[in-house]
């Protein structure tokens, strides 16, 4: 099969690898009818270069059409219409009865004290092979494989496997109050959704985004848009009775703008060695954190900074005194995906498409073009702000 492989950092391409197979009883195989290209995967792109090897299948934003089951599966079918979550869990364990799939104790990486194994990312994260490919064999089958309809396009159900689920518990972790102020940092596709589930709730929603066209695209869906300026914070400000807003949810993560010092420590640990371009991200890796800081300082006192954006940092500098000051609450962590699916699937089936889902993809296009569109992704250039690959 064709498949989007990491070459090199900053380097992927599309090359032929081995078909999937069933290997655990458990397992089913699935053909991929749509992939999507996500931010996290830019941190793979340029950052963690240490924990990947040549050759490795990227990508965690997946849904096809099962081809093959496992004798041990009972509940899925060939034939059946699937969304992947992008957390691989087991669906019964002490951490999953909790709602932390995320932290499943079943998948838990151990060698590097990590959560739940996720698709195509790194060895942290299990080093499974993820879904930019023709096809996606997926463990735990039945525990993970979400069945939907055949009657609505990919696009309402692709986004069930990271982005919409992310957003909507970046939203719960956020406690906004009734009618209070949310405010959204980073207007990408988490961002565009986190917005769109407050508006949807009947928050007041303000997002900040330098890119025009992610300020248009948000705008459509009810949110006051702002640009990135100098005195961003005052003019937030100035709108919330000079309090700040009830909460803040940083979208932006690791992948915020950065004046240099950062990526260079993180363009050097992707050069060295393995090991030891491990050992300098685990000791001394350090994250941009523009947008967590500006979400600390923005909140008002005694409010909820709910952070989605992925940060990987283990040195990074955190201002305890203005969080113990202003009595802020934290809430973060990595999304339990398959928490939130009773809640979101009538949404997204929905005709009204309440969340929009049809109004995010700027960039449908073959599994051929990933590699140009992974630089264009990054880059931000021609309006780009969420890609699917079509295997």
């Amino acid at each position: 099969m064709r498949a989007l492989t990491y070459q090199s950092v900053t380097k992927v391409s599309v090359e032929d690898v081995p078909d999937p197979r069933i290997i655990d009883p458990t397992d089913a195989v699935i053909k991929v009818t749509s992939a999507a290209i996500c931010g996290s995967d830019l941190h793979l792109y340029d950052v963690f270069d240490s924990y990947l090897d040549k050759g490795d299948i990227l990508g965690h934003e997946t849904m096809g059409v099962v081809t093959q089951v496992g004798s041990a599966v009972g509940r899925v079918k060939v034939g059946d219409r699937v969304v992947v979550p992008f957390v691989i869990a087991c669906g019964d364990c002490f951490m999953c009865d909790r709602g932390l799939f995320s932290q499943c104790e079943t998948t838990q990486v151990t060698e590097y004290g990590s959560g739940a194994t996720l698709y195509g990312f790194s060895k942290l994260y299990g080093q499974v092979p993820g879904g930019q490919a023709e096809q996606l064999r997926v463990p735990l089958a039945d525990a993970n494989l979400v069945t939907v309809g055949h009657d609505l396009p990919d696009e309402r159900y692709l986004f069930l496997s990271d982005i919409l689920p992310t957003a909507w518990q970046g939203v719960e972790y956020a406690q906004v109050p009734e009618g209070g102020t949310l405010v959204v940092l980073g207007l990408g596709p988490v961002g565009q959704f986190a917005s769109r589930i407050g508006v949807h709730r009947g928050y007041r929603v303000i997002g900040i985004d330098p890119v025009p066209e992610r300020r248009a695209m948000a705008e459509r869906h009810g949110v006051e848009v702002l640009d990135l300026t100098k005195d961003i914070a005052d003019v937030v400000s100035g709108m919330t009775d000079g309090r700040g807003p009830d909460s803040v949810l940083d979208a932006v993560g690791m992948e915020a703008h950065d004046h240099g010092g950062v990526t260079a420590v993180q363009k050097f640990a992707a050069v060295l060695p393995d090991k030891v371009g491990q050992a300098v991200l685990q000791k001394a890796g350090l994250d941009a954190l523009g947008a967590m800081h500006l979400a600390f300082e923005i909140v008002r006192r005694g409010g909820t900074v709910s952070l989605s954006g992925v940060y990987g940092g283990t040195a990074d500098p955190t201002p305890f005194l203005t969080l113990f000051d202003k009595q802020i609450t934290l809430k973060m962590g990595q999304c339990n995906v398959q928490r939130w699916m009773d809640t979101l699937m009538p949404l997204v089936e929905d005709p009204a498409d309440p969340l929009g889902t049809m109004d995010l993809v700027t960039h449908p296009v073959p599994l051929a073009e990933a590699p140009a569109m992974y630089e264009l992704f990054k880059q931000k250039d021609d309006g780009c702000i969420k890609v699917v690959l079509k295997p």
